[in-house]
């Protein structure tokens, strides 16, 4: 399961209603109402109804579950996202959670409805003055922007309108270049760093022979000029090739963002196989890869987050899957197994789904969305082992039901029990 979304799942208790029509729907009339006339319309019988009584419980998780992760260096601080909760969340660098504690209580928190956060999927912190780039993902299509000084439920110091789907964020600081991937369908938007409102984008990468397939994290290496995108696969082929292009107009500094039902060809659905794309880092339109890390060898399996380590010339991937992090060299091609990973009981990597490689403490942090946890390693640790730090939000044994992206749920009669699509 990957997350997506922040979800609580109510139980209704239903009286002489059926499931179908619950609130502003067409219900069924109780037993005890006259039936329609023989012959006639059934429309007599039947009318709209709202429910509006609380439900008799409530499945939640109550506590944070982190999606992403970033580390502010300059000022030693590390920001989680909550998707959960639909917060963000600071902590100090070197916090760490003592075994038998409950939790580690952030240094702050920003979340509430005037942030307008929600399914916060993407973070990228401001190397020098700390200004927190949040992505929001299948709701609200906004991309926000906090600066260090706020917390609580307030306004964004800038907002800027993104497509929807939006997932993972990073900025080229050398040309002030913000860096957005598109799930669906897949592009990479790119926009001026200080960006706001209805901006039009610089350009954007998308089309069939990008070989994007839903895109998830991105990287960029700005001493080679050249940008990472992590892909899960799935893939629609859009009309005249054009998708979230077709929302601008030549000579115009706004951009309408196309509507998220975008015009796809049907019957052209497919999976790909997951991969790493490459590409020059000003690449624009239908540009393909330079190269692909791709195949059985890779263990790549629904990769989200990536991070980059320029120095030492290694690309970090979550596979929240799979519970580990694989860690690529960044010149690799094709079908190549990791040069190392992270993997086994005692990393307590649960459903990774954020990474970070901090290369001034030589550390990697991960955001763990199946424990409540961020957990912290040696830069080069590898195999079963243990982090080193770790933040929780909650008490070792708190359970993570994960609720994502819930589409439906249904009932089963026999066996009394309900079964949610997440």
């Amino acid at each position: 399961m990957v997350p997506c979304a922040s979800i609580t799942f109510a139980v209704l208790l239903l009286t002489n209603y059926p499931f179908p029509g619950l609130i502003g729907a067409e219900a069924v009339q109780p037993q005890d109402q006259p039936a329609a006339p023989a012959g006639g319309s059934t429309s007599a019988a039947r009318k709209t109804i709202e429910v509006k009584r609380p439900p008799a419980r409530v499945i939640r998780d109550p506590n944070s579950s982190f999606s992403a992760v970033a580390v502010d260096v300059g000022h030693n601080e590390v920001i989680l996202q909550d998707e959960n909760l639909g917060q963000i969340m600071v902590y100090g660098r070197q916090d760490n959670t003592p075994p038998r504690a409950s939790l580690t209580e952030p240094k702050r928190i920003i979340g509430g409805s005037a942030t307008k956060v929600a399914m916060n999927c993407g973070v990228y912190v401001d190397p020098e003055s700390g200004d927190i780039y949040n992505v929001n993902g299948d709701t609200m299509d906004w991309l926000t922007v906090w600066t260090r000084e706020q917390k609580g439920n307030v306004p964004a110091s800038r907002e800027l309108a993104a497509p929807h789907r939006a997932f993972g964020v990073t900025v080229d600081e050398d040309a002030k270049e913000l860096f957005v991937t598109i799930q669906h369908p897949a592009a990479v938007v790119v926009w001026p760093k200080l960006a706001k409102g209805n901006d039009a984008p610089i350009r954007i990468i998308e089309g069939e022979k990008t070989m994007l397939a839903e895109a998830q994290g991105v990287a960029i290496d700005t001493k080679n000029q050249l940008l990472y995108v992590s892909n899960q696969g799935g893939y629609a082929k859009a009309n005249n090739n054009v998708g979230w292009a077709r929302g601008l107009t030549p000579g115009s500094s706004t951009w309408k963002v196309p509507d998220r039902l975008l015009d796809m060809i049907p019957g052209s659905g497919s999976f790909h196989e997951p991969s790493i794309n490459v590409y020059p880092l000003k690449a624009n339109g239908d540009t393909p890869p330079l190269r692909i890390i791709q195949g059985s060898l890779t263990r790549l399996n629904w990769p989200a987050h990536i991070s980059l380590d320029v120095e030492h010339q290694e690309i970090y991937v979550a596979n929240p899957v799979t519970h580990e992090i694989s860690v690529f060299r960044a010149t690799d091609s094709g079908n190549v197994a990791p040069i190392r990973s992270l993997k086994g009981p005692h990393t307590q990597l649960s459903f990774p789904h954020g990474v970070f490689v901090d290369t001034k403490n030589d550390e990697v942090v991960v955001a763990n969305f199946g424990n409540h946890s961020s957990t912290m390693y040696r830069r080069t640790a590898s195999g079963d082992a243990a982090p080193i730090r770790q933040i929780r939000s909650a008490p070792p044994d708190a359970p993570a039901p994960m609720f994502g992206n819930i589409g439906s749920t249904t009932y089963d009669t026999k066996r009394n029990e309900f079964l949610t699509f997440n």
